[in-house]
């Protein structure tokens, strides 16, 4: 199911969301939420586009922004939908909320679950990383390490939220919690001008951020927002559990769950996408392009961004940079496009999966022993 407006309630004026604060709430018109009352916000939304000129040129790119989504409350992208399926649960009347998770919705739906006062149920692969565990009992949700696959602790929230009367926002909330990932896409436009980039590439694991930023174009169009928009949509995927692409790049209709996902790359490992065919609608309908990229990329991809940009991202959000690097070495990407790479989620939850740097050096405590390390005379 998908939320669908009406035209006259989606009919707002750019200074009026101007006027509002800078969160993803500025776009209340545009998301499914009956009273503002019900709100739950912590401040997610409204994150940076930052020019990438130093990035850009090493990759052979004019014009590329980073939408970067690692500073939102809990260091990922998460927090749009969190932030509004949470919302709709307390405007449900539900007793308790709680998600199935790779790692950063775990924090995010735990944190506004805190902050809306409602208990939090989170049920995660046992194989996901230990800091982003830690960070979402933090908040106070009880954790559910669940020993299997992405999947198959989607099949037991989903079970859950059927017999138990819980709200799992990926789940029974999902089609309002789809809604808040558009944001993205909406601030993208608002920060540009009022206008669509040539090319907006995503990490993607469900397929519901990249469906839901194209959704949040089209209907920025609809509402007169912004003109007709060109914007091809671009899919990132790990090697190891990249479904998508396989689909795309085949040109096949079906989507083939991987069973068992082979790779670092937790936070995209979900074999078994759950807006995997609204993905590849999408991918086809705006004249998109996917590519699936190895964990040595994907790690690579981390330390570009942040040797170039200053932005620590983990190996699920840098994937968009290795696409685009990619894209660009294949002659599927021009360098002449505008191009946005969204950067998801935050390196300093992954930094497990970050090789030992080679520029630490340990010296006594003299000048000598600075001038020798450095070269520094």
């Amino acid at each position: 199911m998908e939320a669908n407006y009406d035209p006259e309630r989606i009919s707002v004026t750019k200074s009026k969301v101007e006027a509002r604060e800078p969160s993803m709430w500025r776009y209340w018109e545009f998301l499914p939420l009956i009273s503002l009352e019900n709100k739950v916000d912590i401040g997610a939304g409204y994150t940076p586009l930052i020019r990438a000129e130093r990035l850009g040129k090493k990759l052979g790119v004019k014009s590329l922004y980073i939408k970067n989504d690692t500073v939102n409350p809990t260091h990922s992208f998460k927090d749009r939908p969190a932030s509004l399926a949470v919302s709709k649960g307390r405007e449900f009347g539900l007793n308790a909320v709680g998600c199935a998770s790779t790692g950063n919705l775990a924090g995010a739906t735990a944190a506004h679950a805190t902050a809306g006062g409602l208990p939090c149920y989170v049920f995660m692969p046992s194989s996901v990383e230990k800091a982003k565990i830690k960070q979402a009992a933090l908040y106070g949700a009880q954790i559910l390490l669940v020993q299997g696959t992405y999947d198959d602790a989607n099949r037991l929230a989903a079970l859950a939220a059927d017999r138990l009367s819980l709200g799992i926002v990926n789940v029974n909330l999902r089609p309002y919690y789809v809604e808040g990932s558009k944001t993205m896409g909406l601030e993208i436009i608002e920060q540009l001008g009022w206008r669509s980039p040539d090319r907006i590439i995503v990490p993607t694991a469900s397929g519901a951020l990249l469906s839901a930023i194209y959704k949040g174009i089209k209907e920025a169009e609809l509402s007169g927002l912004i003109g007709g928009s060109g914007v091809s949509m671009v899919c990132a995927q790990p090697l190891g559990c990249s479904p998508i692409v396989k689909a795309f790049r085949n040109g096949g209709e079906r989507i083939e769950p991987v069973r068992h996902p082979d790779t670092i790359v937790q936070s995209l490992a979900i074999g078994d996408p759950g807006d995997g065919y609204q993905a590849l609608r999408v991918l086809r309908e705006s004249g998109g392009a996917a590519v699936a990229l190895t964990d040595d990329e994907a790690v690579e991809a981390v330390q570009l961004l942040a040797s170039t940009e200053g932005i620590f991202a983990e190996p699920g959000g840098a994937i968009s940079v290795a696409a685009l690097k990619k894209l660009v070495e294949l002659g599927e990407i021009d360098g002449d496009e505008e191009i946005v790479c969204c950067v998801t989620g935050s390196g300093l939850k992954t930094i497990e999966t970050i090789p030992e740097p080679t520029n630490v050096k340990l010296i006594p405590p003299t000048l000598e022993g600075v001038r020798k390390a450095t070269g520094l005379h």
